[in-house]
């Protein structure tokens, strides 16, 4: 390629790598998705709908990049862990961040209709999107730990917020009053007492998030002659604080 005069610019670019031998995890993030989810009539305090969508544009991803292990996905975030020896765009830190939240983006708009069938984005949505880095297989683990406990957290709070809302008929502000200064059990006793709900009863998906990982499933052959293996992205909702997930997944902390 012919070269100008006002290719020196390049120079003013900025080394942006990511270390080796590290867990690379971008994470997208919806951007003002309170006011989103408001304006295009979410069912509170869970849409089934928006996270299935969710879902949808976090394969998306994980189909396009084979080097993303996992996915861990909880309300308007998603988390894409890439192999520590992966080399995808050189590892440069941009590239991978804003490459995976564009395409999530983008899925997100396209899938639309098929989990919003009635309606249509009355503006786009945004999703910022951010790289860091894990140089332990614990430190990985740790994080998607904390993932995890965030949404247990933040969807007990809302469970019990939108029930005392929707079904004992109070304000936002008296809502959020009641639950000022509450713990966990002090929750769960506002929903079992006053609305026969019992927490630990509610979907999974809700409580626990979105794990995306590969798996080896059988698929029936054209001719109907058997099955073969095929690797599937699957989804689970599961626990991934303690042991067991791991122990069961354990060529997902392994390097190839």
């Amino acid at each position: 390629m012919a070269k100008s005069k006002f290719e020196y610019v390049r120079l003013f670019e900025t080394e942006d790598r990511c270390l080796p031998n590290s867990w690379i995890v971008v994470r997208v993030d919806g951007k003002g998705f309170h006011k989103f989810s408001t304006e295009h009539d979410y069912e509170k305090p869970n849409d089934m709908r928006a996270l299935s969508l969710m879902n949808k544009a976090a394969t998306s991803v994980m189909e396009e990049f084979k080097d993303i292990c996992l996915a861990y996905g909880q309300s308007d975030e998603y988390s894409f862990v890439f192999r520590k020896e992966t080399q995808v765009y050189s590892r440069r830190s941009a590239k991978l961040s804003t490459n995976v939240c564009s395409l999530f983006t983008s899925a997100f708009v396209y899938y639309w209709s098929e989990h919003f069938p009635s309606s249509k984005p009355l503006y786009p949505p945004v999703f910022d999107g951010r790289t860091v880095l894990y140089p332990s297989n614990q430190n990985i683990r740790d994080y998607l730990s904390w993932r995890q406990a965030d949404c247990h957290i933040n969807n007990l709070y809302n469970t019990t917020f939108w029930a005392l809302i929707l079904k004992a008929g109070l304000t936002a502000v008296e809502a959020e009053q009641k639950l000022k200064g509450t713990l966990s059990g002090d929750k769960n006793e506002i929903l079992f007492s006053q609305f026969s709900i019992n927490y630990n009863k509610e979907p999974e998906m809700l409580r626990k998030g979105t794990i995306l990982v590969r798996r080896k499933v059988p698929v029936a052959l054209p001719d109907g002659s058997g099955t073969r293996e095929k690797s599937q992205i699957v989804q689970l909702h599961t626990d991934v604080i303690g042991d067991e997930f791991w122990n069961e997944n354990n060529h997902l902390l392994t390097i190839s």
